[in-house]
């Protein structure tokens, strides 16, 4: 079932449920796909932007916890985490450290790589590779160290 039309069906699951709280955090991410839709016309949108839109709203709950968190306001962290939950359950399963660490060994294995100035070349067929499952922070610091070292 495409990302699209499973957050329809989680939609009515939740209000089914009376479970308020997921219903307005699917309810915020169907509004953000289709704003996502309108933006891409006349092109129709694909898996892959829909998981994009994901995958932003993410981000932005984590920068919003932290920034809760450093702010005193435990209580506005707690929930925006409940929505990164409910957010997550439509991400694919991100790598660990060690899994990534792995590919990033073998793709540079693979390349030849041995200057920092080759970071990109590297980065991108992690990405690749990955399909946006590792973190993109720990890659790129991974390469870095990795490259200079």
């Amino acid at each position: 079932m495409a990302l699209k039309e499973l957050v329809l069906e989680q939609i009515k699951t939740a209000m089914k449920s009376k479970d308020q709280f997921r219903v307005d955090t699917l309810r915020f991410l169907q509004s953000a796909i289709k704003n996502r839709e309108i933006d891409l016309r006349p092109n129709a949108i694909t898996e892959d932007d829909v998981l994009g839109v994901i995958k932003k709203l993410a981000k932005q709950r984590k920068e919003s916890i932290e920034q809760y968190q450093n702010g005193g306001r435990p209580e506005l962290a707690q929930k925006e985490a409940n929505e990164l939950k409910i957010l997550e359950e439509f991400l694919p399963k991100s790598l660990g450290q060690e899994e990534t660490l792995e590919i990033i060994k073998q793709v540079i294995a693979e390349l030849g790589a041995t200057q920092i100035k080759q970071m990109g070349q590297v980065m991108k067929l992690v990405m690749e590779k990955t399909q946006g499952a590792a973190d993109n922070r720990f890659v790129s610091e991974t390469i870095k160290s990795l490259l200079q070292g």
